[in-house]
């Protein structure tokens, strides 16, 4: 099976996972919630996975325990038609949460940004930039190199876009002179696609308390066992970290290698297809396909 959108944001919730997508898909514009299933006795329990979209952006996420917390390490840019889009969304959105760049414009870069924490700590970054001029989705991760990791920005594009195909890189913007604290060649903002999905990344040499966790992760969903085995060698850099499909890249960033079968496992399975399959996975470190779809189809 093929599918169209091969890099899926995953969000792990303590108990808000359905909660928070279905207040999402109510304030962003054609968005829909694509299905809700349970996991059980996964070792947090009985756990709610959710998929959605959000304006054309698929999204995972899940409940299961308080293992995790949101940060701004990777939030989320939208990119609206016009301010009043943005003025409509921040105001939705900043409900319960909490602003981290105040709404202004910040010529020249956009006459209407905000960035903030929503009330279940997500965090976004709105945009009025007009009408769009590719295909691409309006809403796309954007991650943020601090710390152990500033200075790592430009690395980091060249490395994913030498993982991923169907990559390129469409621009990097550097700090100027008096912009940041130590070094002007640092990555204020860069556009990059990987495997035609949009990212962006900056860095920043102040001070943060923060930095990537498993809170947000990045699902590749594969097409065969030679696809998984492929991104697992060359994206896995802690291997004490690899645990049921997920993996620690050389950056710290979280991603889920899985067969884009188990989706649909996920999505039209009876309870006890499920519980196969969850009981299946949980052992395992890198996924296999072969079990996953036996423990699907065992009678």
């Amino acid at each position: 099976m093929t599918i169209t959108h091969k890099i899926t944001p995953h969000l792990w919730f303590d108990r808000e996972a359905v909660e928070a997508a279905q207040f999402y898909i109510s304030i962003f514009p054609n968005s829909r919630l694509d299905y809700v299933t349970v996991l059980r006795d996964t070792p947090s329990g009985d756990a709610e996975s959710v998929a959605f979209t959000l304006m054309g952006q698929p999204f995972q996420a899940i409940s299961a325990g308080p293992l995790f917390q949101f940060n701004p390490s990777i939030s989320f840019t939208v990119q609206c038609a016009s301010a009043e889009e943005v003025n409509s969304l921040w105001n939705r959105l900043i409900e319960g949460g909490q602003a981290l760049m105040p709404l202004d414009a910040y010529p020249p870069f956009s006459q209407r940004y905000g960035w903030l924490k929503d009330r279940y700590g997500v965090s976004w970054q709105l945009i009025a930039s007009g009408e769009p001029t590719d295909d691409l989705p309006m809403v796309y991760p954007s991650l943020l190199f601090v710390g152990q990791n500033y200075g790592k920005a430009e690395e980091a594009v060249h490395f994913y876009t030498s993982v991923f195909k169907n990559s390129a890189i469409r621009s990097i913007v550097r700090y100027g002179p008096g912009q940041t604290v130590d070094r002007e060649d640092a990555i204020l903002f860069a556009d990059f696609l990987l495997e035609n999905h949009r990212f962006t990344i900056g860095e920043s040499a102040f001070s943060h308390d923060f930095t990537f966790t498993g809170a947000i992760s990045l699902m590749v969903n594969c097409d065969t066992q030679t696809e998984i085995d492929y991104y697992w060698e060359r994206l896995s850099a802690v291997p004490e970290a690899e645990q049921c499909g997920w993996l620690l890249d050389r950056y710290g960033v979280s991603w889920q290698i899985v067969p884009a079968a188990m989706d649909e496992m996920m999505r039209t399975g009876s309870p006890e297809q499920i519980a196969r399959v969850t009981q299946a996975f949980l052992p395992m470190k890198k996924l296999d396909l072969t079990a996953l779809e036996q423990a699907f189809s065992a009678a």
